[in-house]
């Protein structure tokens, strides 16, 4: 393949890596916002660490999917396997994921959320089950 090819691949990476690290840290953040429920300086300043931390995820997540759609019909990577099809339907479910974390940030902004932190832990762990799939996917082909 090409350097073109070998640059989007890259930056493919690189901005799926870096949407994965806010989807494996908000939630995090909300479960330290389950344990004070209290209005107060901590709430707020990881009110506002969840809001920034939302605001950039969303450019990581458009140039994850822009660089990955570029491989896939500019290059033809995974063109009618089946792990490719396999591989965008978690995609989609990250993507669900993604726009539920932000429902989510918007309830605990109103204080209408009454989720333990509990629920928050496993909640947490849908992303790390995501990317296991998707890198074995990725790697492996195995269909």
């Amino acid at each position: 393949m090409s350097s073109g090819y070998n640059l989007v691949k890259a930056l493919h990476i690189i901005f799926v890596t870096s949407w994965f690290a806010g989807l494996f840290y908000l939630p995090r953040i909300f479960v330290n916002l389950a344990m004070v429920p209290e209005p107060g300086a901590e709430r707020d300043r990881l009110l506002l660490m969840a809001g920034k931390l939302w605001r950039f995820m969303q450019p990581l997540m458009m140039l994850a999917l822009g660089f990955g759609l570029w491989l896939w019909l500019g290059y033809g990577v995974g063109a009618h396997t089946g792990w490719m099809h396999a591989k965008l339907a978690v995609v989609v479910l990250l993507l669900g994921y993604h726009h539920v974390c932000g429902r989510m940030l918007k309830r605990l902004r109103s204080d209408s959320d009454g989720r333990s932190h509990v629920w928050y832990r496993w909640f947490n762990e849908a992303p790390v089950l995501a990317l296991v799939v998707v890198v074995i996917l990725v790697v492996l082909k195995p269909f």
